[in-house]
């Protein structure tokens, strides 16, 4: 099902209502077009200040995502903004935030976002999992590991974002902020440095570059080869099934990025069975 994009204004009046009831007279309304996973994706601005809105219609297969980012901001405000309101009213769910001034992270090689966001996703690493309803790593890569047993190595109690698409890291001057946790889940702590690496490569780094950010990170140090080398083929095999037999210019990318990573590791690999 996909994500169709609706402007504020082409919201029923009831769910317009209901939210003008949580901020006030609603002074001007932006569409914002970076969002993938909402219809509704805008900055809203009140007598009180901005509020960014992000919402799908209820009938939508993601729309629990929504649901899930209510019940994980609490335990995130440390890294995310902080969840204003969640209301539903004539077939939509919409979730207010307050709004970050802040640009979309640049991730290409020399960057100067990329210690901000080394530093969110080492602060990530040390927040507790919260005991809410989470979707667990294995489960998520169960269809996409070559061998079935492989899945097990996705296994932790680590809170997880999992979808480091730079358009979830929002910069300013003083940090990352990391949005959009609809897909937040519970598994092995090297598993979002290893997310981040396909993004890394997609924006213009080499393999071994891309590891070379993520080894900033302890969680990344302690990520066992074996884990990461089904990691890697699991997720060259998610992106070939997004990407489908006409990849777009976005799947295409990171479908390249995520088979360039593998052919890597499996290099690895073979020279760590050859020089054990």
């Amino acid at each position: 099902m996909a994500v169709t994009t609706v402007d504020f204004d082409d919201l029923p009046a009831a769910i317009r209502t209901a939210i003008e009831a949580k901020t006030g007279p609603i002074l001007k309304a932006e569409t914002i077009s970076a969002g993938l996973n909402s219809s509704l994706s805008a900055r809203i601005r009140t007598v009180t200040g901005a509020v960014f809105l992000k919402g799908l219609r209820t009938g939508h297969r993601w729309v629990w995502t929504q649901q899930r980012e209510a019940d994980i901001n609490p335990y995130v405000t440390l890294l995310a903004p902080r969840l204003l309101f969640h209301v539903t009213a004539d077939g939509w769910d919409i979730l207010g935030f307050e709004a970050i001034a802040g640009h979309h992270a640049d991730y290409s090689p020399g960057s100067p976002d990329l210690p901000k966001v080394i530093d969110a996703m080492r602060q990530l690493g040390e927040i507790p999992c919260p005991d809410i309803e989470l979707r667990q790593a294995d489960q998520r890569l169960a269809g996409y590991v070559d061998n079935p047993a492989d899945a097990e190595l996705f296994k932790g109690d680590a809170l997880l974002h999992t979808d480091w698409n730079n358009h979830n890291v929002l910069i300013t001057d003083a940090r990352a902020h990391l949005v959009d946790w609809g897909w937040a889940t519970r598994g092995a702590a090297w598993l979002d440095p290893a997310h981040w690496i396909i993004w890394l490569i997609a924006a213009g780094h080499t393999p071994a570059n891309a590891e070379s950010q993520a080894a900033a990170l302890p969680t990344w140090d302690a990520a066992p080869s074996p884990a990461v080398d089904a990691f890697a083929q699991a997720s060259s095999n998610l992106w070939m099934e997004i990407a489908g037999s006409a990849p777009d210019r976005w799947t295409g990318r990171m479908m390249s990025a995520s088979a360039q990573w593998l052919q890597h590791r499996m290099g690895e690999s073979g020279s760590r069975r050859q020089n054990p």
